[in-house]
């Protein structure tokens, strides 16, 4: 359960998703900053090919819905980046378990993808699918909508000063001042990520199953196997019981398939002698 005392912004642990996504980025990053010396026109082809351009995207560009967002266009904007996954992505991934949080947040990262690509189709103020972006702030933006809903009267103590904020205010801040740079025009074309990040964050939220899409998945394939197995079992039954009365013998199965013995009862909630 989240704490609910004022958070000091100390260093959480580093490990998990958000330690490989971490990694991933970074090894990315420095990748591309060593080929750029080396072979800068490779290094910008490589670039190009991985950021999210929506003209690229709906001409069959489908994996730059994701590989935009290991990608960084200088070291602060990655510094910024990675620092924020970290405290909010650990925070949760501690909270609500590894597998939620990556759901959440490749959601997140996919979902800012594509309302950044529809929204840009719209012209809306001056934006053209032409432009491109990149940077992983749509899925922060989604870990932050998530803790917003989820831990929003928690307190966070902003060092150096000495005030508190909660958790819902301080997202509401961030979303706003995205919103106000998208509404600037054709330079806010990066924020569109951040707002869609943050729209499929929330919908992730609200919508997912308590442990994700994946485990409820997984779930339902397990029954729809017990299933398949238990009508195997019984129509083995019942054709053993039609080969036995050919034979001039009754025996009779329970409703699982299982062999009922006429001569001892069972308890029915003991499950040792069930196969």
């Amino acid at each position: 359960m989240p704490r609910s005392g004022p958070m000091m912004l100390s260093f959480p642990p580093f490990a998990g998703m958000v330690r490989k996504v971490i990694l991933a980025t970074v090894a990315i990053f420095f990748a591309l900053l060593l080929l750029r010396w080396i072979a800068p026109g490779t290094a910008i082809g490589i670039f190009a090919i991985g950021a999210l351009t929506p003209t690229m995207v709906t001409h069959g560009a489908v994996w730059q819905l994701l590989t935009y967002s290991f990608l960084s266009g200088g070291i602060f904007q990655i510094a910024f980046d990675m620092l924020s996954l970290w405290f909010i992505g650990a925070y949760l991934e501690s909270t609500y378990g590894t597998r939620w949080v990556t759901e959440l947040y490749f959601i997140s990262v996919v979902g800012a993808a594509l309302t950044t690509v529809a929204v840009s189709y719209t012209h809306i103020f001056h934006m053209t699918p032409r432009a491109t972006t990149y940077g992983a702030a749509g899925g922060i933006f989604g870990l932050m909508a998530a803790f917003g809903v989820l831990m929003g009267d928690q307190k966070f103590l902003l060092f150096p000063l000495p005030i508190s904020i909660r958790a819902k205010y301080l997202v509401m801040i961030y979303m706003l001042v995205a919103l106000a740079s998208v509404i600037q025009g054709p330079s806010g074309f990066i924020y569109l990520a951040y707002l869609g990040g943050a729209l499929f964050g929330y919908l992730y939220v609200k919508q997912a199953p308590r442990r994700g899409f994946a485990y409820a998945a997984s779930e339902r394939a397990f029954s729809l196997r017990n299933g398949y197995y238990r009508w195997k079992r019984q129509r083995a039954a019942r054709k053993f019981e039609v080969y036995m009365r050919k034979h001039g013998r009754t025996v009779k199965f329970d409703g699982q398939g299982r062999l009922i013995d006429p001569d001892k009862k069972k308890d029915p909630n003991d499950r040792r002698w069930m196969n």
